[in-house]
């Protein structure tokens, strides 16, 4: 369901962290597939699978690595180690 090379993000509207990591994402200017789980609920059970925890968001990347509810700091680390940014 992920493709391997873009950045998935399950998140939803609601959720503090979801928005922040999303703005941080566009204003970075990374191409990514967000998820919304409230749209999609079945996907909460992917997003489940991922990452082994209820949190989110649940950030996927290309490298099959992830982050749940991760701070700033830690996705733009992760961007520039991939060299995404």
């Amino acid at each position: 369901m992920t493709d391997s090379a873009t950045i998935t993000m399950f998140g939803a509207d609601w959720c503090r962290d979801c928005r922040r990591t999303k703005t941080q994402l566009d204003q970075l200017g990374v191409e990514y597939r967000y998820v919304d789980l409230m749209a999609d609920p079945s996907a909460a059970d992917i997003a489940r699978d991922i990452s082994g925890r209820t949190n989110i968001p649940v950030v996927v990347y290309p490298d099959a690595s992830h982050h749940v509810e991760p701070s700033n700091a830690d996705v733009e680390s992760k961007l520039r180690e991939l060299a995404l940014i």
